[in-house]
């Protein structure tokens, strides 16, 4: 009598495991089976060494890195004795995304998470991408890697994922817009006034997400929704006219299709990053998530609203960006990066953020294309330090 094998483990890398996503992405692989059903070759964080030195234990990584090169002795001393090894600063994440495995999980937050996901597309992984800069500021490279690749790449924000699961491949011709929904933030009925004297401490808290404090207020300006404008376009092969962005407060329709036909197919659930990160994960299949089901009767109704680009102007941003093509993705990223880091510090107020942006955007309009990944860090150097100059130049016109 032969006993049937057991099949195999997937393996699933995570870059920002102690992030928001990468927390989701550990918490639905344990309730997919956890380390019976998954092997996780690497595994980074940031700060949090102890966060992740516990999810390296648990899951039975192969490889932690943290991203922060002084702390190596730390991570490498919490993990003595598992036989984990540790990595530390931006070689090792690198090093994390050539480790070999089935689907990384790109959940590091801003162009750090760059060179390390285009190392696992290089060596023809899947890719779950939850970090919106990959595609923001290196488009065309990052989608011409993943042909060469030749894994697949599968949206985990969760408006990407909504479009991926209801754009019907064989109808890509019949395709007229998608609309990428919004929540509106915490100042969706604020006027600019009301807006101007904002803290970060009140625009990160997101109504119905929980998020980091840079994505928080990202969503709060709708940066974040430009970024993903941006990041439609690249992975769905659209024309910047073909994306529309509709405000809808209850986060239950996460975007739609909207065909030749009049027909317009949408993607519901209850707001839980889980969702994308399950689908992503499982992809093709459909797994049994440990969400929320939606009760329509206590729903009871769904808005929405167009955007105040007004109030809003970071999504004509993106429509600027889109149109002049080149490197003003990065350049928009990375100003806007510059900008927020200002505004959490309280040298500039919340409205000003979109105006060093557009600003920087206009200084570097000078057609310049990526020929490669050192074009676009190099993009996002200028920007930043551009962007830096003008929140300068603003506190010193304020003071004198």
């Amino acid at each position: 009598m032969t006993t049937a094998a057991s099949p195999a483990r997937r393996r699933i890398s995570i870059l920002g495991s102690t992030g928001s996503i990468g927390r989701n992405t550990l918490d639905v692989m344990s309730h997919l089976g956890g380390r019976e059903a998954f092997e996780v070759p690497a595994i980074t964080g940031m700060g949090n060494i102890d966060l992740l030195v516990r999810q390296a234990r648990q899951t039975g990584a192969g490889f932690a890195v943290t991203a922060d090169p002084d702390r190596y002795a730390e991570l490498k001393s919490a993990l003595a004795g598992s036989g984990i090894e540790a990595g530390a600063g931006p070689s090792a994440l690198i090093e994390a995304g050539h480790r070999d495995t089935d689907l990384l999980l790109a959940g590091i937050v801003g162009i750090a998470g760059l060179a390390p996901t285009l190392a696992a597309i290089a060596g023809g992984a899947d890719i779950a991408l939850a970090n919106k800069e990959c595609l923001v500021s290196a488009g065309d490279l990052f989608t011409a890697a993943i042909a060469r690749g030749g894994g697949r790449l599968l949206p985990v924000d969760s408006e990407h994922s909504a479009i991926f699961q209801v754009l019907e491949e064989n109808q890509r011709h019949a395709v007229e817009r998608i609309i990428l929904t919004a929540s509106g933030g915490p100042f969706r009925d604020h006027t600019r006034e009301q807006m101007a004297s904002m803290t970060a401490d009140v625009a990160a808290a997101h109504p119905n997400w929980s998020m980091g404090i840079k994505i928080s207020i990202d969503s709060a300006s709708m940066f974040n929704k430009a970024l993903e404008m941006i990041e439609a376009r690249h992975l769905f092969g659209l024309r910047p006219d073909q994306i529309e962005v509709i405000v809808h407060p209850q986060s239950i329709i996460h975007s739609m299709v909207g065909y030749s036909d009049g027909s317009v197919l949408a993607q519901l659930g209850a707001p839980d990053m889980r969702h994308a990160i399950g689908y992503a994960i499982s992809h093709p299949r459909r797994a049994n998530l440990p969400v929320e089901r939606l009760d329509f009767a206590r729903l009871a109704r769904l808005d929405f609203s167009a955007p105040d680009e007004i109030r809003f102007p970071a999504l004509a941003l993106a429509r600027t960006a889109m149109q002049r093509g080149g490197l003003q993705g990065a350049i928009l990223n990375g100003a806007k990066e510059a900008a927020l880091e200002a505004f959490i510090a309280g040298r500039i107020g919340f409205l000003e953020m979109a105006d060093i942006v557009a600003a920087t955007m206009d200084r570097l309009d000078d057609g310049r294309q990526a020929t490669g990944i050192d074009d676009v860090y190099a993009a996002d150097r200028e920007a930043r330090a551009v962007a830096i100059s003008i929140i300068a130049d603003c506190g010193v016109r304020q003071t004198s």
